[in-house]
């Protein structure tokens, strides 16, 4: 099968699409005919060797974590699933034809695999940074790179809870935020006393790691109503930096019912074929996506 490999840390260029054997799906796993894998920044930054002293990785490896596709092989003790069943998950290495998911749900209707291959991670990132930071219904949240996937989710799922939010974006993004809802402002300099400006913040979530940590301490006056998906060097601040921990299934089942109430819709920014999946981590690098990049297959 095709799958897009990397046999040495490094940037974009060491991504290379090639051929390698079939995985298979083990007890618990089902493997799918992937249609599109999410690109996201977990990927681009284990291709860098970012986490490598907490989570070694034996190379060549393959890269990726979210992908929809169609059932073609179900393992020992799965059940509720079937062959030909279309559906959308977390699994590993999912640049490729096929490959095995551990975490997975029913597409719902009228998502297309594109749409459904951003859904995964991105949700489950924003719920569980909206649970870490404790903000409550009829609070303000301020969401600092807004405009990307995780943002995306974030804004729409604060949204249903009764969560106010205001949005940092660039420009070009101030009407997308306020069509999920949030109250929006700028980026850059003077970002600070702009969002002071439009109230009390009462929690924070830094999304994209542009130095806007102090900011938000200051805005928000604790570190414990402050956490970040994308500044390492946040915890020196006495910051969470939030990881990975949540569960998946649970996720995607928040998903599949909100989506399916029409209260969650995050759209594709652009899509690439699989042999430009170095072009999608350069632009994921870039940043400034509205919504998700993903691969097709």
């Amino acid at each position: 099968m095709r799958t897009v490999r990397f046999a040495e840390y490094g940037g974009p260029d060491v991504l290379e699409l090639t051929e390698a054997a079939e995985p298979h799906a083990g007890p618990g796993q089902i493997r799918i005919a992937v249609r599109a894998a999410g690109v996201n920044p977990h990927d681009w930054r284990t291709r860098e060797g970012q986490f490598r002293r907490i989570r070694p990785i034996e190379l060549p490896a393959g890269v990726g974590q979210d992908a929809a596709g169609v059932v073609d092989e179900v393992g020992d003790t799965v059940t509720g699933i079937e062959v030909g069943d279309p559906v959308f998950g977390r699994g590993s290495n999912t640049y490729a034809e096929f490959a095995v998911l551990s975490s997975w749900a029913r597409l719902p209707d009228g998502l297309t695999f594109a749409e459904a291959a951003g859904y995964p991670s991105v949700v489950e990132t924003a719920l569980r940074i909206i649970r870490l930071v404790g903000v409550q219904p009829g609070q303000t949240l301020l969401v600092s790179g807004a405009a990307g996937g995780v943002g995306s989710a974030v804004l729409q799922i604060s949204r249903d809870r009764g969560i106010k939010v205001i949005g940092t974006a660039g420009p070009a993004n101030q009407d997308y935020l306020h069509s999920l809802g949030a109250v929006a402002t700028t980026y850059g300099t003077g970002w600070v006393e702009r969002v002071r400006r439009l109230g009390r913040v009462d929690a924070a979530l830094d999304l994209n790691g542009a130095g806007v940590i102090r900011g938000l301490l200051d805005l928000t006056g604790d570190p414990e109503k402050v956490v970040t998906i994308a500044d390492l060097e946040a915890p020196m601040l006495g910051i969470r930096f939030a990881g990975v921990g949540g569960s998946m299934p649970e996720a995607l089942a928040e998903a599949v019912d909100l989506i399916s109430r029409g209260k969650l819709h995050i759209p594709v920014h652009r899509s690439y074929p699989l042999a430009e999946a170095a072009a999608a981590h350069t632009d994921s690098q870039a940043g400034h996506t509205r919504g998700r990049r993903v691969l097709l297959v």
